[in-house]
C-alpha cells in the first residue's frame, strides 16, 4: 500500500484568504494566455430535468504548472444556492491527489473576473455606465472586480429592478462613493440605455429584448450564461468566446459576422475593438483553465495552514485481485 494525502479546501478558508478581485482579474488574463499550452476539452453537459445541469469540466495547465483539475458544476433549480461546485486537483507528474476543492467561491470570483477582462478588452472608449441584469452573486463579484480596476472612476451602474434584489445590490455597494445607482423597471428603457450590458440571469423564456433597434451603436454586451440574446447573434458585428468549442454549437454561429477567441487578443493576433461604433458580442462560457489555474493557486496559497487532510491509501502491487 501507498499513502498519500490531499487537502480539503472550504468555501470559508477560501473566502477568508481576503484574495482580492484585482488578483482575480490578473489570474484569468494569466490562464487566458497559457491557453494555447494548456489542454481543455469542451465541457460536458448533462442535464437531469428541466433547465437543471451538471458540467464536468477537465483541464491541465501548461506543463510548467504540473497541475490538472477537473470540476464539475451544477445548477439546480429551488436549491440555495442554485448553482454550485466541486474541483479535483491533482499533480500532473504522479497522479496524486492534491486536493478537493469547494468551487463556489473559484466559479462566482473567476466568472466575474472574466467579465471584467473582456470589459477591460472590448468596451468602447469613454463608458462611464455599467448595466446589470440578474442580480445575484455573479454580478456581485463582476462588480467588485469592475470597481476595483476601474481604481475610483466616477460611475453610473444601472440595475434592472427584480424584487428586492437592486435595493439589496446598492446597500452591498454602498461604501463606493464613487458609484451612482439608478434601477430601471422598463426592460426596454434598460436595454436602450446600456452602454455595457453584463446579464448574469441563468435560465430565460425567449428573448430578453426583441427589438434589434435598441441595442445601440458601441455596445459591448456579455451574456454571462448566454440565455436571452440570441437576436443580437444576427447582427452584432464581433463575437468573442472563451472557446470556440463551447460556442460552434449554437444555431446560429455559422451566422456570426465575425467570431474569435479572447486569447487571440490578449496575444495580438486579433485586434478586438476597432471602433466605437462596433457592436461587440462576448460569449464567455467558462473555461475550465480558469478553475484549475484558481484550484492550483489557492492551493499553494493555504495548504501550509489548511488543518483538514485526508490520508489516502493505495494499491500499489501489480496483480491485487
Amino acid at each position: 500500500m501507498s499513502n498519500n494525502r490531499f487537502a480539503i479546501l472550504q468555501h470559508d478558508a477560501i473566502a477568508n484568504a481576503k484574495i482580492s478581485p484585482k488578483t482575480c482579474v490578473q489570474w484569468v488574463e494569466e490562464s487566458f494566455r497559457m491557453k494555447p499550452q494548456a489542454q481543455l476539452p469542451p465541457k460536458i453537459s448533462i442535464h437531469p430535468q428541466g433547465d437543471d445541469f451538471f458540467n464536468t469540466m477537465p483541464a491541465l495547465l501548461a506543463p510548467e504548472y504540473e497541475r490538472f483539475a477537473v470540476k464539475e458544476v451544477h445548477r439546480i433549480s429551488g436549491q440555495t444556492p442554485s448553482l454550485g461546485a466541486d474541483i479535483m486537483l491533482y499533480d500532473s507528474r504522479t497522479g496524486h491527489l492534491l486536493a478537493i476543492v469547494d468551487g463556489d467561491w473559484i466559479t462566482t470570483m473567476r466568472t466575474g473576473a472574466v467579465a471584467t477582462l473582456s470589459i477591460k478588452l472590448f468596451q468602447r472608449a469613454g463608458v462611464d455606465s455599467y448595466s446589470f441584469l440578474g442580480l445575484g452573486n455573479t454580478a456581485r463579484a463582476t462588480a467588485l472586480c469592475l470597481l476595483e480596476e476601474l481604481d475610483g472612476k466616477p460611475v453610473t451602474i444601472r440595475l434592472k429592478r427584480y424584487k428586492d434584489q437592486a435595493e439589496s445590490f446598492i446597500e452591498r455597494f454602498s461604501s463606493y462613493k464613487n458609484v451612482t445607482f439608478e434601477i430601471v423597471d422598463d426592460i426596454r428603457d434598460f436595454v436602450a440605455g446600456a452602454d455595457v450590458l453584463v446579464s448574469c440571469i441563468t435560465a430565460a423564456d425567449g428573448l430578453v429584448c426583441d427589438d434589434d433597434s435598441l441595442y445601440r451603436a458601441g455596445m459591448l454586451l456579455i451574456p454571462i450564461h448566454t440565455r436571452g440574446f440570441q437576436n443580437c447573434d444576427l447582427f452584432f458585428d464581433k463575437v468573442y468566446g472563451d472557446d470556440r468549442g463551447h460556442v460552434q454549437g449554437f444555431r446560429f454561429f455559422d451566422k456570426f459576422k465575425q467570431f474569435d477567441e479572447l486569447t487571440n487578443v490578449l496575444l495580438g493576433m486579433n485586434p478586438g475593438r476597432e471602433n466605437n461604433d462596433e457592436r461587440i458580442l462576448c460569449y464567455n462560457i467558462g473555461l475550465g483553465l480558469h478553475d484549475a489555474f484558481f484550484a492550483s493557486r489557492i492551493y499553494d496559497l493555504l495548504k501550509d495552514d489548511c488543518t483538514e487532510w485526508v490520508e489516502q491509501r493505495k494499491e500499489i502491487s501489480k496483480f491485487w485481485i
